[in-house]
């Protein structure tokens, strides 16, 4: 409960907010911050082999093959969505499963998973943008900010 709600709050609701707080169990903090890190680092080390993977076998060079690992790890992260192994991982890794790729993937495959039954366009459309909208909108915003800031201080250069 928030300071403000506390001070709103009944002498009785005061005192059993204590109570709750203080039989609420100790998160393991540690733990919490070593499954992030190993469940993100992991995920970034399959995506870098994946990217090695098209530069050696399939004639790419480093930046050319960016994009067909990104799509390859949402395909991934997509398939494990819909057999329910996603949420499992995201469960025990917590933050350190929300890379961006594969959990902005997750997010919106959830989404449309949930509300199919509602119908292609209300359903799976409607709800996945809900909340792609706002990552898209505030992710284009910035990236025009930063392209606004980056002409500015290189300037015109000349054409280069």
């Amino acid at each position: 409960m928030s300071n403000e709600k506390m001070k709103k709050a009944t002498p009785v609701q005061q005192e059993y907010q204590q109570l709750a707080s203080q039989l609420e169990p100790k998160r393991p903090l540690f733990q919490n911050c070593w499954r992030a890190f190993l469940t993100g680092g992991m995920i970034c080390v399959i995506g870098q082999a994946i990217q090695e993977m098209f530069v050696h076998w399939a004639g790419f060079d480093e930046k050319k093959a960016a994009s067909p690992t990104a799509a390859v790890l949402i395909l991934i992260s997509i398939i494990l969505t819909s057999l329910g192994l996603y949420d499992k991982i995201a469960q025990w890794a917590g933050a350190g499963s929300a890379v961006p790729v594969t959990g902005f993937a997750n997010s919106m495959a959830s989404a449309a998973i949930e509300h199919r039954s509602e119908g292609l366009v209300l359903g799976v459309g409607g709800q996945m943008f809900k909340l792609a909208g706002p990552v898209i909108v505030f992710g284009t915003v910035a990236a025009f900010v930063v392209g606004i800031i980056t002409f500015v201080l290189k300037g015109t250069g000349g054409g280069h």
